[in-house]
């Protein structure tokens, strides 16, 4: 039996340091994901903001639901990660 993994997006850009702190941190967890760079990529960077508000990075969507700035509990408590 397999559990599919919940869908993981990352808006970043390459100089955040909070970005590469949570992008370290998933890869450390096996957890797949998907990198969106908003500083190259303005209709992602619109997106983002339409669906948050928020215009700094990191936001994090996992399954659709945003989790604003690297915030290690919630990711936690939503992927279901033990420390």
């Amino acid at each position: 039996m397999t559990t599919t993994q919940p869908k993981v997006i990352v808006f970043s850009t390459p100089t955040c340091t909070f970005c590469n702190q949570a992008k370290r941190y998933f890869r450390e967890k096996n957890i797949r994901f998907t990198d969106v760079d908003v500083s190259r990529d303005q209709s992602a960077a619109r997106d983002m903001m339409r669906r948050t508000g928020q215009m700094g990075v990191p936001v994090i969507l996992i399954n659709n639901k945003p989790i604003i700035g690297f915030d290690r509990n919630k990711i936690n408590q939503m992927l279901n990660i033990k420390n």
